[in-house]
């Protein structure tokens, strides 16, 4: 292994792309972050600009890499012609370990994910994909966590359904385990936290915690997809996210407590209740 290798982390400024970068600086690793633009959020590491729809920086993000976290670009229901094609060359370019992050929901093969989850199998010698339940930071970095400070309630098409809602530390460090074992992965990891738990009572457990009530509204698929679309999310993939929600209210999609983050890291994954005491202050009038 050439002593200048990088690991390249693509999705950089993202939930576990920024974590996983934080936490092999810690650890020692040589690290290259590939993101649109430069921030100085991402840490010590070795910046460089990267686009998905730019093919003029994929070699020189790829330039003496031997591993790679590769998140895909957001919002597309096919990705994969064009992840498939930087997947080959960065195969050809010496890459022979990939981490990759994929979701609990979607198995290999299957819509948006699950062409790249099997070419990574199957043409990638050293591997690992990432299958998440729902990020607990959706709480707070994403869409719910706007809903609740303005209105005290999150939107779901869920129901009644549970959800193995799972901390994106946890997730970032069975990413970081994939990356750096001596003995590679090769094996998807379907990632949650110790509990399976409705919105209704992750809204409860996030009330309690801020000290405030938090409601969890259900509404139609149909209403959902509508709703993401006024928000500027293109029609077919708002209706693919809506129609994951209720595959959770009709088909349990999410309602999955795994032990891969103690089997993997040692520890156990953070509970929601945990993470609301974190960020009570978050939520608070």
């Amino acid at each position: 292994m050439n002593n200048d290798s990088k690991i390249l982390i693509t999705g950089a400024s993202g939930k576990t792309g920024s974590r996983i970068t934080k936490r092999l600086i810690e650890l020692g690793y040589g690290v290259r972050t590939a993101s649109r633009g430069q921030s100085a959020t991402l840490g010590a590491g070795e910046q460089v600009t990267f686009d998905w729809f730019d093919e003029s920086t994929h070699a020189p993000a790829l330039k003496n890499v031997d591993k790679l976290y590769l998140v895909g670009p957001v919002g597309m229901m096919d990705p994969s012609p064009i992840v498939l094609l930087f997947l080959e060359k960065a195969l050809r370019e010496g890459v022979r370990r990939i981490v990759f992050l994929g979701s609990a929901s979607i198995p290999e093969g299957g819509p948006v994910f699950g062409k790249i989850h099997q070419a990574i199998r199957q043409r990638v010698p050293e591997w690992a994909v990432l299958r998440p339940s729902y990020f607990m930071q959706n709480f707070t970095e994403g869409h719910h966590g706007a809903q609740i400070i303005r209105e005290g309630n999150m939107i779901t098409a869920t129901g009644s359904g549970r959800v193995g809602f799972v901390d994106a530390d946890d997730i970032a460090e069975v990413g970081v385990r994939a990356l750096i074992d001596h003995q590679p992965h090769n094996t998807d990891h379907i990632i949650t936290g110790p509990h399976s738990l409705t919105y209704a009572e992750a809204g409860e457990i996030i009330g309690a915690a801020a000290g405030r009530a938090i409601h969890h509204i259900h509404v139609s698929t149909g209403e959902l997809a509508n709703r993401l679309t006024s928000f500027g999310m293109a029609e077919d993939y708002a209706w693919f996210l809506a129609g994951m929600d209720e595959d959770i209210m009709l088909h349990g999609k999410e309602d999955l407590v795994t032990d891969t983050v103690e089997r993997i890291t040692g520890r156990p994954p953070k509970s929601l209740e945990q993470f609301a005491r974190e960020h009570a202050s978050f939520w608070r009038p």
